[in-house]
């Protein structure tokens, strides 16, 4: 069965859930692990007065026991705290006579939540969303075009880093650049675990300051501000996707999940749109042979020396030919500001056509690039988890584990190497192309 997953639910509503299918039995699960990335999704400088409602945990309710996978269906439950004040409103039983009547007085007496939604955001789904569903009410749009949704898109590639973890696959991002203002690939002095406290999630300590300056100055001025992250993953062996259709290509299927979260309108890999602007020599990334960077294994039980396919730079993002070539995959999502204003822009009104002063407003982040970043770690581990399935195949993590160790020895076998094992640690770390774990290694783009 192939690998797939779905999320459904709406933001006010009772909760959100998501279901993963084919997955191998054995992966250690837990709440405990998924709420890590849950609380990390809802962390970060310029987040709206939601984060402090909700407390989001997932339920495990099917596909694991005693703390592993079965190999069936995953079933995953976070509710919405939210909903006690949203339950007439979001009622999923067809409203007698009487519970109509009651909303409508509330619509009357000033109560917002009552009210139906029909000014319009501007860059929002309301209207294209409202016109294409046949709706008058853009409650029936918001709701499931909201970012809330994300919630159970981390949840779902929580349970895949558990799974890549086994596979010596690691995942992280950071943010690199809000309102304008970059980070300093110079000055990115933070370890990944002092990034990941900090208020942005970046490891520019200085670059940090000055976005949550420019955060201040758009919410001073009821406005949004957007900005970049960075998801790099490390360990993902050469030979993901392919080059022989356009749908089995990695990058697009990569850029797919990263546009398709909330807000996001771009993606590159590596350097990105910065090779358009530079000489075929100084974009294409040398391959310099199979080496031995005399780390040891990161897969359980195939312990012994690095030994891959090395490249002199990572300017490519790990990705040529739409495969992975054994480097770290480096990828960058491109975030609007939030369609949400404080002080709303003009617009129209759905029921009568008309213009109206102000769209609608409930409430709203200033920023979610850092938030963003942790949804794109989930997409990117969802992608991957599909990938690793699609080429090595199996049942149980096991049988997994010993496909990808055999086809790594075989990559090697031409050259006479011994004792091949997943890539992405390779030459030593650089500021280029491994950001945030050590101080000094943080960089975007994989530039050199």
């Amino acid at each position: 069965m192939p690998f797939r997953f779905l999320t459904a639910g709406e933001s006010h509503g009772p909760g959100l859930g998501a279901i993963l299918e084919g997955l191998p039995a054995g992966i250690p699960v837990s709440a405990d692990g998924i709420a890590e990335d849950l609380a990390r999704r809802q962390r970060g400088y310029g987040r709206g007065a939601r984060m402090r409602i909700e407390q989001d945990r997932a339920e495990i309710t099917g596909g694991v026991r005693h703390g592993r996978t079965l190999g069936s269906p995953v079933l995953l439950l976070v509710r919405n705290r939210d909903w006690e004040n949203w339950t007439r409103v979001m009622q999923v039983e067809e409203l007698s006579g009487e519970e109509a009547a009651e909303l409508a007085a509330l619509a009357d007496a000033g109560n917002r939540r009552a009210v139906p939604v029909t000014r319009v955001r501007p860059g929002h789904a309301d209207l294209a969303g409202a016109l294409k569903y046949d709706t008058a009410d853009v409650r029936d749009i918001l709701e499931r075009a909201s970012a809330r949704e994300t919630t159970m898109r981390v949840a779902a590639g929580a349970v895949c880093r558990a799974f890549l973890r086994e596979l010596g696959i690691d995942v992280w991002s950071f943010t690199a650049e809000v309102g304008g203002v970059p980070m300093d690939p110079a000055r990115a002095t933070r370890t990944r675990e002092e990034a990941e406290a900090s208020p942005l999630r970046c490891p520019d300590p200085e670059g940090e300051a000055a976005m949550i300056a420019r955060i201040d100055e758009a919410r001073s001025g009821g406005d949004t501000v957007g900005g970049v992250f960075e998801v790099v993953a490390r360990g993902v062996p050469v030979g993901l996707g392919s080059h022989v259709h356009w749908d089995r290509r990695l990058d697009g299927r990569l850029a797919a999940a990263i546009c398709s979260i909330p807000s996001v309108k771009g993606a590159e890999f590596g350097l990105g749109f910065e090779q358009t602007r530079r000489l075929g020599s100084e974009v294409h990334d040398v391959v310099t042979g199979v080496g031995i960077d005399g780390a040891a294994s990161p897969v359980p039980g195939f312990e012994g020396p690095v030994r891959r396919w090395l490249h002199a730079t990572n300017r490519a993002g790990g990705l040529t030919g739409g495969i992975t070539n054994g480097e770290p995959l480096v990828v960058r999502g491109a975030v609007k500001p939030i369609s949400t204003l404080a002080r709303p822009l003009p617009s129209a009104d759905l029921r009568t056509g008309e213009a109206v002063a102000t769209a609608h407003y409930e409430r709203s982040d200033i920023s979610v690039v850092p938030a963003a970043g942790v949804i794109g770690e989930a997409m990117v581990m969802l992608v991957l988890a599909d990938a690793i399935l699609e080429k090595f195949g199996g049942d149980s993590l096991d049988e997994v584990r010993d496909n990808l160790h055999r086809y790594l020895e075989r990559t090697l076998a031409m050259t006479g190497g011994e004792g091949a094992v997943p890539g992405g640690a390779g030459r030593a770390a650089t500021a280029a192309d491994t950001p945030g774990d050590e101080p000094g290694t943080a960089g975007s783009g994989g530039d050199d």
